[in-house]
Formats: structure tokens, sequence, C-alpha cells
């Protein structure tokens, strides 16, 4: 089964996107990119949802890291954002997530989005 880390600093949008996809793949959720990068040194997931707005390390600054470095820099990213505009939409692509998902997400939505990119 197909591995995805959730990451989200709101235990809300952790619940619903771990709902939408656990029945397809195991899921693992994280409170915040610097517990995601403690659990990278163990597991590998397939795919990450990042969130974009958190505190001590937000999702921009997480994605170049995770580029920057040859063992993480191949796992597909798709953003998750309460906030799309021009400039985080221009962000995302030049750092290299796949997409960005919209919150609040439909479960539906974000099931299709990731079976996309997996």
């Amino acid at each position: 089964m197909k591995t995805i880390f959730i990451v989200d600093d709101s235990d809300t949008n952790l619940a619903m996107a771990e709902e939408a996809l656990e029945d397809h793949f195991q899921v693992m959720t994280l409170p915040s990119a610097v517990k995601m990068f403690t659990l990278l040194e163990k597991i590998k997931p397939n795919l990450i949802l990042l969130d974009i707005e958190m505190p001590e390390m937000n999702g921009f600054e997480a994605l170049e890291k995770l580029k920057s470095d040859n063992n993480w820099s191949e796992i597909p990213v798709i953003f998750l954002t309460g906030t799309i505009n021009a400039s985080v939409e221009e962000k995302s692509s030049k750092l290299g997530a796949l997409g960005i998902v919209s919150k609040p997400f439909s479960q539906s939505s974000l099931l299709e989005c990731v079976n996309s990119h997996i």
C-alpha cells in the first residue's frame, strides 16, 4: 500500500484529509514540517500533502529543503492552502509542487487529486 504524509498544523484538516484517503493509502498525519523531516529519516512516502502556512517552517521552506536533498527530491508534493493567488501558484510551480488543493477541500476532490499524482 502506498504511503502518504499529510502535514498540516490544523487537527481538523488532518482529520478530514486522513478520512478521505485512509481507505486507499497508508496515511501518516504530522502537525508540522519539522516532524515530517524527523519521520522522513525512517519512512519515505509516495506523496506528501503539505500545508503552506505553518509555524516553525512553512510549506515553501519545507519543499525547498525536500528538493535540495537527493534522498527526498523525487517525492511528489501537493500543497494544501487556504490562500490561492497568482503569487502562491507561481512560487509553488517554481519550487516543484505538483499542484495546490484549496482549503476547505472536499474529500472526493482531495482523493481525486492524490490519485492523479500517485
